[in-house]
């Protein structure tokens, strides 16, 4: 296979007088340079960054935990084992953050579908598993959301078809397209203001979350999701995930 890159090279002149000169491009000149297996490699480049090299590939190798089966985002129900997993993870440590800094409790996690980047393998899970599930560098941050806009997330989650992660703590059943019934934390839906963790990107209205944009409150955790997911595994001994049920859809 062959590659291409085009050098630009821009004939410039100068003008004017000493004090203050102007640069006028006159032409530009263009080189394609082919990239293939004949083109050599760089000897010292890469004696330079072969150690940088082997370090990394050392650390993303490590072990932190065992997975007894795959998890993956793959399925027809509107939860996933792995969407699961994330959002708990997330619900536990968020919430840990979110108490020392506000002294209030998180009331459940909402991410997105499309953040999932990559399934956990079953057998040993290492550091490039986390950076595979969640390449970016997205962060957690709780907001406080109105009754209104509560009412908003829950119909998004009843009209939308992904399998959203969301934390234990909710729980819903929905019927067609809409809601009926919602538990948060064992209780029904209170017309009051809920704390909800998410992500930065979501906070800001992506994947349509509009809902989360200008909340009562917002709270910047400073911690990425991917450094939750690193902690946790190196927490545990062996990932328990699985389907309970906390969102079911019933057709009409």
């Amino acid at each position: 296979m062959k590659f291409f890159y085009y050098l630009l090279i821009p004939a410039l002149i100068f003008s004017g007088c000493q004090r203050q000169q102007k640069l006028d491009i006159q032409r530009i000149e263009g080189k394609q340079i082919t990239i293939d297996e004949k083109l050599s490699d760089e000897k010292n480049i890469d004696k330079f960054i072969s150690p940088y090299r082997d370090s990394l590939q050392i650390q993303m190798n490590e072990i932190l935990a065992y997975n007894p089966q795959e998890l993956s985002k793959l399925s027809d129900l509107p939860e996933t084992n792995i969407g699961n997993f994330m959002a708990d993870l997330c619900y536990k440590i968020g919430n840990q953050k979110f108490n020392e800094i506000s002294h209030q409790n998180l009331d459940f996690v909402l991410f997105n579908f499309g953040g999932i980047r990559a399934s956990i393998p079953r057998g040993d899970v290492k550091v490039r598993n986390a950076f595979e599930v969640m390449p970016f560098e997205n962060e957690m941050v709780v907001v406080k959301l109105s009754y209104d806009k509560m009412q908003d997330l829950l119909q998004y989650l009843a009209s939308n078809d992904k399998a959203h992660p969301v934390s234990y703590s909710l729980r819903l059943e929905i019927k067609g397209d809409q809601i009926s019934t919602v538990k948060i934390n064992g209780k029904t839906l209170e017309n009051r203001p809920y704390y909800v963790l998410t992500s930065d990107y979501l906070q800001n209205g992506g994947d349509h979350m509009t809902f989360f944009q200008d909340p009562l409150e917002l709270y910047a955790l400073n911690y990425k999701i991917r450094d939750a997911i690193l902690d946790e595994l190196s927490l545990i001994d062996t990932i328990q995930a699985n389907l309970d049920g906390r969102i079911v859809r019933i057709e009409n």
